[in-house]
């Protein structure tokens, strides 16, 4: 018998988990000293952006790349001062909206930070 394949965007529950952590997290970013600097600009366009991306990051749909192409989120992210620092800040912030909308109660949920996790620490490219 066949298991059939759950991608952790099915598992979290899809394009509305995904809007409700992206409305959660962007405040706290824009509210954060350290990370403010890095998200100058119209919110509603990056949380746009957010709401394409993640998706496509948990095995979901390819949102993201069908309008911008190939995510290369590292390369983007390079004209950036990412520091460990704000990596860290980064992270607290997406940890305090996965707790608001009770994704940490979630398996997959953990799974979804933990790969964020990873991320954090590749998108660093600059020292504190």
């Amino acid at each position: 018998m066949e298991i059939p394949f759950r991608s952790l965007y099915t598992e979290i529950g899809g394009q509305e988990t995904i809007n409700k952590l992206v409305e959660a997290f962007y405040p706290r970013v824009y509210d954060d000293p350290d990370l403010a600097p890095l998200f100058e600009g119209d919110m509603e366009e990056i949380k746009r952006k957010q709401r394409m991306f993640l998706p496509q990051f948990l095995g979901g749909p390819a949102l993201y790349s069908a309008e911008f192409g190939p995510p290369a989120m590292r390369e983007r992210h390079l004209p950036f001062e990412v520091t460990s620092k704000r990596a860290k800040a980064w992270l607290r912030c997406m940890k305090e909206a996965f707790h608001e909308i009770g994704l940490d109660e979630n398996p997959a949920g953990l799974a979804f930070y933990d790969r964020l996790t990873q991320v954090a620490g590749i998108m660093v490219n600059s020292s504190d």
